[in-house]
């Protein structure tokens, strides 16, 4: 089987990056990273690519809070290419991706959100399911489009929330999900690019999961 190169972008902590880094060491992922991506230069995403020898940059984000400046986007989605990435992972990366990104990978740029969207999109959405006395939460993998948190569902996780949450302990267990299920799809996408590939066809427009 061949292995889907991938790229991952991230901004922080990379707790996602590191389990899929790690079931692609075990072999239980057949893929391939073939480059880390930050916009915060000392983010611990960097020193865990660094870890798994996964090539890694830094990639200044520019003047605006939520996006990229649409020349350094340019320069991202270059970066991406000459890596030979065919599948572009979010993992914890906070700027809204636009038409530079959206283009050039057309149904293959997918996020994982903690949350069962489209309820909670945004930031902190454990707590913001807390504070909606929701019973039950999760995470959502989905294709990543110009909107926040919004593309189409690929796979969901559920998990119960408890009386005695609190934000801490909620986030823990639906990071335990995250960590199971970004993977899980990642292998989905592997099975379509190596269908696709004894096809002659091209599998980015294809529904994988």
């Amino acid at each position: 089987m061949k292995s889907l190169p991938i790229g991952i972008l991230g901004s922080g902590k990379g707790s996602n990056c590191r389990a899929i880094l790690e079931r692609i060491r075990s072999g239980d992922l057949p893929a391939k990273a073939r480059l880390v991506v930050s916009d915060v230069l000392d983010a611990p995403i960097l020193d865990i690519a660094r870890e798994f020898g996964v090539a890694n940059a830094y990639l200044p984000a520019g003047r605006f809070r939520t996006r990229l400046e649409p020349a350094i986007e340019e320069q991202l989605v270059k970066m991406l290419r000459d890596a030979g990435v065919e599948l572009v992972v979010l993992a914890g990366f906070m700027r809204v991706l636009h038409e530079s990104m959206l283009k050039a990978f057309p149904r293959r740029i997918i996020n994982i959100h903690p949350s069962l969207l489209p309820k909670f999109a945004g930031l902190e959405a454990w707590k913001q399911a807390l504070v909606a006395g929701e019973t039950v939460t999760g995470c959502t993998v989905h294709y990543v489009d110009e909107r926040i948190d919004h593309g189409q569902i690929l796979a969901q996780k559920e998990v119960r929330i408890l009386p005695d949450d609190t934000a801490e302990s909620l986030h823990a267990r639906i990071q335990v999900l995250e960590h199971e299920l970004y993977p899980a799809v990642i292998a989905e996408f592997c099975k379509g690019y190596n269908e696709a590939s004894h096809q002659a066809a091209g599998w980015s427009n294809k529904s994988v999961v």
